[in-house]
């Protein structure tokens, strides 16, 4: 049973993070498993990110602990997902027709909609780790695990069946469709408990960390709703902003919702 999921799993940490993986099979069912394997990655990228910033914030602060994590997450991820934020935040702010605003997402440079949604994004992000690593390296690197592991619980909500892909080209067109919906509960469901359980130690604030991911979840179906009217579906790039999406939203739930 595991062998037939490792393709699934070497697609998954193939296109989702920097780890050098040979990817064995390039179709739509390995493609479904990879985005029910994606919180894996989550918890994998999320774990070094976390790691790092409670090391910094032990010497350097909680603000320098931030910027180390959300770094650490960008450059595991050579920042595909931030790209995706600006592309489809250009896209959506153009006002032009579909095909219009997807050959803008195509182009390689960045509108000023996506500049300031990058700003937006990160500054949020930051500030929010900040108050947690100001408050203990632990809180701190659970936050960060929280939202790295959100963050590839959209994706799989994103490509659950029923939602269309915007063109038939790319990675959107591959995914798209491709996880059935009681898988996408499933791995949120299951990702909710992990955090949940990962709380523990801070007793009745655990519960908070299944609440800031469900409400990161949230905040990416938001997206997602947009996206499909204005697009006519998904793209990667509405995978990746829909991931930074759910990444902002658990930050800020966890900053608003966890007792200090």
């Amino acid at each position: 049973m595991f062998r037939g999921r490792l393709p699934g799993l070497r697609f998954a940490f193939g296109t989702l993070s920097v780890l050098r993986v040979h990817v064995e099979r390039w179709d739509r069912p390995t493609a479904g498993r990879a985005m029910l394997a994606a919180p894996l990655v989550g918890l994998v990228l999320g774990a070094a990110a976390a790691g790092a910033g409670a090391l910094v914030a032990a010497r350097g602060g909680g603000l320098l602990a931030a910027v180390t994590a959300v770094a650490v997450l960008a450059a595991l991820t050579r920042g595909l997902h931030l790209d995706g934020l600006a592309d489809v935040a250009d896209g959506l702010g153009s006002g032009k027709p579909a095909e219009d605003a997807l050959r803008i997402m195509k182009q390689s440079d960045i509108g000023p909609f996506g500049v300031l949604t990058l700003v937006l994004a990160l500054l949020a992000q930051c500030a929010a780790l900040a108050g947690q690593f100001d408050r203990s390296p632990g809180r701190g690197a659970l936050a960060v695990l929280a939202c790295a592991v959100t963050a590839r619980c959209a994706l799989a909500w994103g490509c659950r069946a029923g939602v269309p892909a915007a063109r038939p080209g790319g990675l959107g067109a591959m995914v798209a469709g491709t996880v059935p919906g009681l898988g996408a509960v499933a791995v949120s469901a299951g990702s909710a408990v992990l955090l949940g359980l990962a709380g523990l130690p801070w007793g009745a604030r655990a519960a908070a960390y299944p609440a800031a991911l469900v409400a990161g979840l949230l905040c990416a179906g938001l997206l997602l709703r947009r996206c499909v009217r204005r697009f006519d579906g998904i793209t990667g790039d509405v995978l990746g902003a829909m991931a930074e999406t759910a990444a902002t939203g658990t930050l800020v739930a966890v900053a608003l919702i966890v007792p200090r």
